[in-house]
C-alpha cells in the first residue's frame, strides 16, 4: 500500500498574516488603499458624525469606503454579502483591517452622503488630471437606463391612481364578504379563512399605500414648452418610466461625459427621465462649474484650447442646437436621419442581418400611401381615397425643423370602409380598440427660416463632423461595458435621485480608480 501524509479537517491553526503583504502593487485593491490613504481628503465626512465627547467610536470612512469600493469592483452590492466577505475573504481582511462593519452600517455610509460621494468623485477626477490622464479636447456624452428599487406597477398618473385605489376597494370589499360567509360555516374551513385573511391584509396594505401617496402628492410634470402630467410612482416618485431595447423598467438614466484620451469619465449624473433631451444643457454646465472649482480650465468651451462635445441622437432637439449656437460651443450632435443621408449606410440593410432587413414581399402588405390622400395646404384639408374628409390634427414641426401638417380619420368612417385592408396598418384592430383611424401627415413647403437644427446637419454632415463623431461611440460605450459588464451594475439598489446618482458615482469612480492604476503614477 502507497503511504500518504496523514491529515486532519477537525483541528485548529492559527495562520500569521501580514495585512499590508496582500495589498500587492498593481492590484485594484492597492491602488484603492494607496489612492484614499495618500491622495483623498475624507474630512468632508467628519460633520456627519457628533460622537467628540459622548457615544461609542465610528468606523473610520476610509475602512468603510476602501471595502464597499472593492466590493463594487466585484459586483457585490448586497451589504450583508460585503458583511460576509469581510469575515471570511482575506483581501476584505486587509482592507478593512480585520474590522466587520455590520451590514447596516455599510449600507448607510453609502445612501447618507451622496454629497460627500461627489466631493470624492471630484477628488479622483482631480488626481487623473494631476496626472496626465486628461486631454480636454473631446467629451463623449452618452446615457444608460437601469430599473431601480421600484416596481413599474405602482406607477401611473393622478387619475390612474385614484382607479387603482378605488378598484382595491371594491376587492376588499369582496374580501370582507367572503370573510363573513367563512364566519357563519363550519370549523372546516379555518384554511380557507386564513387564507382570505392573508389576502385581505395585502389588499388593505396596498390600498392604504396608494390613498396616502394620492393625498400629500401633485401631478408630477414633464419637460418641455407645455409640460404635460407623466406618470408618478407611489414607490420612488423621482425615478421615471422608461423604454429600453430590452422592454420598460422604472428606473433612472445614468448620463456620463467621457474624456478621449484615457476614457475618464469627468461628469457622472442620474435622471429620473427616459428622455436626454433634456440633460445636455445641465450636465455641459456643470462640467464648467467643476473645472472651475477646481482649477483645471476657466472655461472648457471657448478659447484657443476649447474642447469638442458629442452625443447621440437622444440628445437632439431644437432648444439643445441653440443652446449650443448660442454658447458657440464645438458640438456634433446628428439627428435621427444622420445615417440616412451618409452613403456608407445606403447597404446596411444588406450587410448587417435581419434586423435591417425589410420583410419579403409575400410578407409585405400594400398599403395606400399618403400620396393618395388629397390636401389642400391652403384651405388645410384632406379626403381620404374612400372620399371621406380627415380631421386636421394641428400643425408642428418636425425633428429636421420642417412644419407638417397632422390628419387622422375617425374610427367610425375607418371601421365600415372598404379600402381599410388597403389603407389601414392593422385593420383588424379597428374592430375591437376605440380611437382613430388612419393616420397621415404633409410636409408644408412654404419658405421657412432656417433652424438650428439646420445648422447642427450642416456641422456633422460634413467630413470634418463625420471624422469627429466616428470618435464618440469608442469613447463612452466602452466605459459602460466596464461598468454594466464586469463590474455587474444591472440596476439601482436605493430610492431616490441623490441616492442613486450617488451610488452611479461609485460605480464611475471605480472606473477612474482603475484608469490611474493602468496609466497613472502607479504603473510607472
Amino acid at each position: 500500500m502507497p503511504k500518504f501524509k496523514p491529515y486532519n479537517y477537525n483541528q485548529t491553526s492559527m495562520v500569521v498574516i501580514n495585512y499590508q503583504d496582500q495589498l500587492q502593487p498593481g492590484t485594484f485593491e492597492y491602488a484603492i488603499h494607496y489612492l484614499i490613504d495618500q491622495k483623498l481628503d475624507l474630512s468632508i465626512f467628519n460633520p456627519n458624525y457628533k460622537n467628540d465627547d459622548c457615544g461609542r467610536p465610528a468606523y473610520d470612512p476610509a475602512i468603510l469606503l476602501k471595502i464597499i469600493l472593492f466590493a463594487y469592483s466585484k459586483g457585490i452590492t448586497s451589504s450583508r454579502e460585503i458583511q460576509w466577505c469581510c469575515e471570511t475573504n482575506i483581501i476584505f481582511k486587509a482592507l478593512s483591517c480585520d474590522s466587520v462593519p455590520h451590514f447596516t452600517t455599510i449600507a448607510s455610509f453609502v445612501s447618507s452622503y451622496p454629497k460627500a460621494i461627489e466631493e470624492l468623485f471630484e477628488q479622483i477626477l482631480l488626481v487623473c488630471h494631476q496626472q496626465g490622464l486628461l486631454s480636454n479636447e473631446l467629451f463623449a456624452i452618452d446615457g444608460c437606463k437601469m430599473p431601480s428599487n421600484a416596481a413599474k406597477e405602482w406607477s401611473g398618473t393622478l387619475k390612474e391612481l385614484e382607479d387603482k385605489r378605488d378598484k382595491l376597494k371594491r376587492q376588499i370589499r369582496r374580501c370582507l364578504n367572503e370573510h363573513k360567509k367563512f364566519d357563519k360555516q363550519d370549523p372546516d374551513t379555518v384554511e380557507r379563512q386564513r387564507r382570505s385573511q392573508q389576502t385581505l391584509d395585502t389588499l388593505n396594505k396596498a390600498f392604504d399605500k396608494v390613498d396616502q401617496f394620492l393625498k400629500t402628492a401633485a401631478p408630477r410634470m414633464g419637460q418641455g414648452k407645455r409640460p404635460k402630467e407623466v406618470k408618478s410612482n407611489i414607490t420612488d416618485n423621482q425615478s421615471g418610466k422608461m423604454t429600453t431595447s430590452k422592454g420598460t423598467i422604472q428606473g433612472y438614466n445614468g448620463v456620463a461625459t467621457v474624456d478621449r484620451k484615457h476614457q475618464i469619465i469627468i461628469d457622472a449624473q442620474a435622471f429620473g427621465e427616459g428622455q436626454e433631451h433634456h440633460t445636455l444643457k445641465p450636465v455641459l454646465e456643470n462640467i464648467k462649474v467643476r473645472y472651475q472649482r477646481l482649477g483645471i480650465r476657466k472655461d472648457v468651451y471657448t478659447g484657443r484650447y476649447k474642447v469638442t462635445v458629442t452625443a447621440d441622437t437622444g440628445f437632439a432637439n431644437e432648444q439643445n442646437m441653440q443652446y449650443l449656437h448660442n454658447n458657440k460651443i464645438d458640438a456634433y450632435i446628428p439627428d435621427n436621419q444622420f445615417r440616412s443621408r451618409d452613403p456608407k449606410f445606403f447597404d446596411q440593410k444588406e450587410k448587417y442581418g435581419k434586423r435591417h432587413q425589410e420583410k419579403p414581399k409575400s410578407a409585405r402588405r400594400n398599403v395606400i400611401p399618403a400620396t393618395e390622400f388629397k390636401f389642400d395646404p391652403t384651405a388645410m384639408t384632406c379626403y381620404c381615397p374612400a372620399g371621406e374628409k380627415l380631421s386636421f390634427r394641428g400643425e408642428r414641426l418636425s425633428e429636421s425643423g420642417q412644419s407638417k401638417a397632422f390628419f387622422e380619420g375617425r374610427l367610425l368612417q375607418c371601421r365600415n370602409c372598404d379600402l381599410k385592408h388597403e389603407c389601414m396598418e392593422n385593420p383588424e384592430a379597428a374592430n375591437h380598440r376605440k380611437g382613430a383611424g388612419r393616420q397621415v401627415s404633409f410636409t408644408i413647403n412654404d419658405k421657412r427660416k432656417p433652424t438650428y437644427t439646420d445648422w447642427m446637419k450642416h456641422r456633422v454632415d460634413s467630413d470634418h463632423g463625420k471624422h469627429i463623431y466616428s470618435h464618440r461611440m469608442s469613447t463612452v460605450e466602452p466605459v459602460f461595458a466596464n461598468i454594466g459588464t464586469n463590474k455587474g451594475l444591472k440596476r439601482f439598489g436605493l430610492r431616490g435621485k441623490a441616492k442613486v446618482q450617488g451610488q452611479w458615482q461609485l460605480y464611475c469612480m471605480i472606473h477612474n480608480i482603475e484608469k490611474i492604476m493602468r496609466y497613472g503614477e502607479l504603473a510607472r
